[in-house]
């Protein structure tokens, strides 16, 4: 019972988040039009905002390759269950740390994003993000493949 526990908990870990990555695209606020209505975007921060986002890009299009491919390793022996637990605890790490990567960058594009806004544009965003998460919820999800890098369909 207790190993398929594990296995049940390790398929979990391992399968949610190849969930999530199938949501759909990223949100590049500062090319829709009514965000860069809304938030008063000036004609210099476009391109310093997509400046950002294509800087980031191929890294995290590099991680999420290499955490899919990690993903998929651990599910193959999982399934095969003819490794041993520590190297299954060890594969287990490596796709964690990657994913802690993906998430380490991901969240420095976003922060590198807003420094290119003014504190009211900040607070404006923020207000934008909340009621278009809200509006996405009542939609359901999308089924499209993420650009690099973004969980869950959001916003950078």
């Amino acid at each position: 019972m207790f190993r398929f526990r594990a296995l049940l908990f390790i398929v979990l870990i391992v399968g949610l988040p190849a969930l999530a990555t199938a949501q759909g695209s990223p949100f590049k606020w500062w090319q829709d039009d009514r965000f860069k209505a809304e938030l008063k975007l000036s004609a210099d921060q476009c391109p310093k905002l997509e400046k950002v986002y294509q800087d980031f890009a191929p890294r995290m299009k590099d991680q999420l390759d290499r955490l899919e491919g990690q993903q998929t390793k651990l599910g193959d022996v999982i399934t095969a269950g003819v490794q041993t637990e520590a190297e299954v605890i060890k594969l287990i790490d490596q796709v964690e740390a990657t994913r802690s990567e993906l998430g380490k960058t991901r969240t420095l594009m976003s922060y590198r994003l807003r420094q290119v806004l003014t504190p009211d544009q900040r607070t404006k965003l923020k207000t934008l993000q909340e009621a278009r998460e809200k509006e996405r919820r009542q939609q359901g999800p999308v089924k499209k493949r993420p650009e690099p890098g973004l969980r869950e369909g959001g916003i950078l």
